[in-house]
């Protein structure tokens, strides 16, 4: 029956597209680029009339791996040979520097000045007066460099040496506790049930999540303290 194979076409569809997307690398999720965004589009579409195709299937998996090579293929080409790097993902250009609006650098980006002060306002700069400069990066994103009257004060502004803060690692998670986390951390099961006794946890079952670093830096969130 046709709902059985659209069924069926529609899973391997959904499996072949899992399995080219993390080929492609998770870039394709979290930062696209221009050559990501036109194979993230198309693929998805393939996919989806891949899951109908009753009658030759093998058409748009064959497009799909096609799609997804020649993305792998330029990323090659990117990394190997460093001067296509402008020619296929772009460039950067500075919109504004020292207090200059670079218009020329605008209309390369295709942004006009409403857009540019949008972007500074997203990221918290309503005067420009605070910003020292302005870099459109090839992703479509705008960096930005404040003035040093604007930046947040640093620990080395008031010559002061913090200690260093260190990675938390997960040491128990839903009432379980994960020795090999334990163990990366430099600590064992009888460390740990040392650490609950002091804070009179009588049962890692208890605990919803314990986290904890290098420097014994740790805290356990109980599982009744957890709101729903």
């Amino acid at each position: 029956m046709d709902w059985i194979v659209i069924c069926w076409t529609s899973i391997f569809s959904y499996i072949s597209l899992f399995i080219l997307t993390k080929l492609m690398g998770h870039k394709q999720v979290s930062q696209l680029d221009f050559f990501d965004y036109i194979t993230g589009i198309t693929i998805g579409s393939i996919a989806a009339e891949f899951a109908t195709e009753l009658e030759a299937p093998w058409k748009p998996l064959l497009a799909m791996v096609i799609y997804a090579f020649a993305t792998l293929l330029l990323g090659v080409i990117a990394r190997k040979l460093p001067r296509t790097r402008k020619y296929l993902n772009g460039t950067s250009r500075i919109l504004m520097d020292n207090g200059e609006l670079y218009r020329e650098n605008l209309k390369k980006a295709k942004l006009d000045i409403n857009e540019f002060l949008v972007m500074c306002r997203e990221q918290g700069y309503f005067d420009l007066a605070s910003i020292q400069t302005a870099i459109f990066e090839y992703n479509g994103k705008l960096t930005i460099l404040p003035t040093s009257t604007r930046r947040p004060a640093t620990p080395q502004d008031f010559q002061l040496s913090p200690k260093q803060e260190l990675l938390f690692a997960e040491i128990i998670m839903d009432g379980e506790i994960i020795e090999k986390n334990l163990k990366s951390i430099g600590f064992d099961i009888n460390w740990l049930s040392k650490q609950l006794a002091q804070q009179g946890i009588s049962s890692p079952k208890d605990v919803s999540l314990g986290v904890c670093d290098r420097n014994q830096n740790v805290s356990f969130y109980m599982k009744d303290d957890m709101k729903d």
